[in-house]
């Protein structure tokens, strides 16, 4: 009877520990993909800094420099840039 009570336990703080605050975050994240706009200063999972110039359902197209482009998913985009408190 103690194994079960320390089996349901142990579930109880893997869900509040683990999935919970994955799940946070996870929506956290959908909340900045799904507000993204022309304009907006973002940066990629993989660390590319680049300006929105076009923006599609599923591919986002950032400026990274003057005249170059790229074309990545828009789930890849990890967070928008904030300029800096002057």
């Amino acid at each position: 009877m103690a194994a079960v009570i320390y089996l349901l336990i142990l579930v109880a703080a893997f869900f509040v520990l683990i999935v919970l605050p994955q799940r946070r975050q996870a929506a956290a994240h959908r909340a900045v993909v799904a507000s993204l706009e022309v304009g907006d200063e973002v940066m990629t999972t993989s660390g590319i800094f680049g300006t929105i110039t076009e923006l599609d359902d599923t591919v986002a197209k950032l400026e990274i420099a003057p005249g170059v482009t790229i074309r990545v998913a828009r789930g890849a985009i990890s967070r928008r840039v904030t300029a800096p408190a002057a």
